[in-house]
């Protein structure tokens, strides 16, 4: 069994560090506010944020990044907990005349492409070379069958990443691996409220003391410069503050790790062109061990992997402490190299589009072929957050709140709903919550869910997450990352009038009704 890590840090030095040693971690960042944390240690300590030392500095810093991703977990695992309704399942493929990817694609589909036998062209795909298209089909006028069953019931075998090999079920936890490697085996568990270990959520932080004075991030070419100028020819002490916390049980592990390192006697020439790259402005201690800085370190007395932000060794016994083997959270084989970005997978971005300069590979990233003869995102399958507003007085649903997607992205500048692939460790709907958090700051304390829509097609699936804002809260969407150009509250009425992703176009009628319906239910 394969233990997730959640790693509290957007630093790719730290990621490329577990990646390198077989742990592809998920990515939260917890915008912990550092100096306000510092502030508040302190005065529960009865000092002043001067009078603690490095150690615990970091340990303060390490512990609250940890503590404050720990409750994102909690707010998202109990809003799935509390889901009501139910979840309806859809089966397109097995409706008469559909069939799979070797089949003539349905006419209702204005997508498809007609093939010839001179045509290299894939059945339902539109995209020659081999690559199927990432638009997907469109079902409408379809008979599709469906079942019925309470949300809480586990789905069937389908969307498990390939053909299902692991044998679990669309919302276990089980994977073929952050690269489909296989090297994961399968989960019994059904999410993060039922698991009985992990996943594992690590917070780091770290700082430089020289000369008696603790140095973070200079976050400027001036501060950075100075410290530069001091360091040359000198030594000083890298503290690394690491925190771990078994999310199933709340059990907490905390440790430092600390380094000696000495400097070379680098010129100002030097100092300028390494300002120039813009590497030292957003790390501890104004270098770094693994980049630009590397050579003009001389020598280091401790552990070399606190250097770059997280120290291996002390992850392990600290994972050790919990009662988990380091090796239980390997996800990723030897000699795999990090897959490329989401961007190079996509065949339907709008002309022009530039994709984002970084997009990080997380569990349960990756493009499935899938059994309708298209490509979809998710080796786990993915989900989103259909999110509606009601009237404070009638009860009726007035708003729904829409991503515009980015350019880049499959469709790129169509309107749909915030979410994405479900990774390794969760569930499809606490997948859409943290997905939907993530990239419309659609906060899960402050909705509830009411029901579920999943397309199952076989060896993927897609779950849409029917929720309302709970009385006396107010959801307020934003766009946190580069999967949008906006996120809004879209009045009911408007939404057929906005160019819709080809699945939501398809399903909307039927999205509709159902809000509507669940609406009107009394304990509503």
């Amino acid at each position: 069994m394969t233990i997730p890590l959640i790693l509290a840090s957007k630093s790719a030095p730290r990621r490329n560090v577990l990646y390198s040693a077989g742990v592809c971690p998920t990515i939260r960042v917890s915008h912990v506010d550092e100096p306000a944390a510092l502030e508040h240690a302190a005065e529960q300590a009865g000092v002043g944020v001067d009078e603690l030392s490095v150690r615990q500095r970091v340990m303060i810093l390490a512990e609250a990044k940890a503590q404050a991703v720990y409750q994102a977990y909690r707010n998202v695992a109990e809003a799935a907990a509390a889901a009501t309704g139910e979840r309806v399942t859809a089966y397109p493929l097995k409706a008469a005349g559909v069939g799979d990817a070797g089949s003539v694609p349905s006419s209702s589909d204005p997508t498809a492409v007609s093939t010839s036998a001179s045509s290299s062209v894939s059945p339902a795909s539109g995209v020659t070379g081999g690559k199927a298209s990432d638009i997907t089909r469109d079902f409408s006028g379809v008979d599709v069958p469906t079942t019925v069953e309470p949300i809480h019931t586990p789905a069937d075998g389908a969307g498990k990443g390939g053909s299902g090999v692991n044998g679990t079920d669309a919302d276990d936890t089980g994977s073929t691996g952050a690269n489909g490697s296989g090297i994961n085996n399968a989960s019994a568990i059904h999410g993060l409220t039922t698991a009985a270990v992990g996943p594992l959520i690590l917070g780091c932080d770290s700082m430089f003391l020289f000369n008696g004075e603790c140095h973070g991030k200079p976050h400027s070419a001036d501060v950075a410069r100075e410290r530069l100028r001091a360091m040359r020819g000198h030594s000083g002490e890298l503290w690394t503050g690491h925190c771990l916390i078994d999310f199933a049980t709340g059990r907490v592990a905390r440790g430092a790790s600390h380094a000696i390192v000495h400097f070379s006697d680098y010129s100002d020439r030097d100092i300028e062109r390494y300002i120039a790259t813009g590497e030292p402005l957003e790390v501890a201690g104004s270098f770094t061990l693994e980049g630009f800085g590397g050579a003009f370190i001389d020598g280091i007395e401790g552990d070399p992997h606190g250097i770059i932000g997280l120290s291996l060794p002390l992850a392990r016994r600290l994972a050790g402490e919990l009662g988990v083997e380091w090796t239980d959270l390997w996800n990723v084989a030897r000699g795999d190299h990090d897959p490329a970005p989401k961007s190079d997978g996509v065949t339907s971005s709008a002309a022009g589009s530039v994709p984002p300069k970084e997009n990080v590979h997380q569990p349960g990233d990756g493009w499935i072929d899938c059994d309708c003869g298209r490509r979809h995102w998710g080796l786990n399958g993915a989900s989103g957050v259909l999110l509606a507003r009601r009237d404070a007085v009638t009860g009726k649903v007035t708003h729904v709140v829409m991503q515009h997607r980015a350019l880049w992205s499959a469709e790129g500048g169509t309107w749909g709903i915030p979410g994405g692939a479900t990774a390794d460790g969760e569930s499809a709907i606490e997948g859409a919550l943290r997905e939907s958090y993530e990239e419309a700051n659609i906060t899960p304390e402050d909705i509830e869910v009411v029901g579920a829509y999943r397309e199952d097609h076989g060896n993927w699936a897609y779950t849409t997450v029917f929720a309302f804002e709970r009385p006396g809260h107010t959801v307020t969407p934003r766009a946190n990352d580069d999967e949008s150009m906006e996120i809004e509250w879209v009045p009911i009425d408007e939404v057929p009038n906005r160019k819709l992703l080809t699945a939501m176009r398809t399903d909307w009628p039927n999205f509709r009704a159902r809000l509507d319906a669940i609406a009107e239910e009394p304990a509503r």
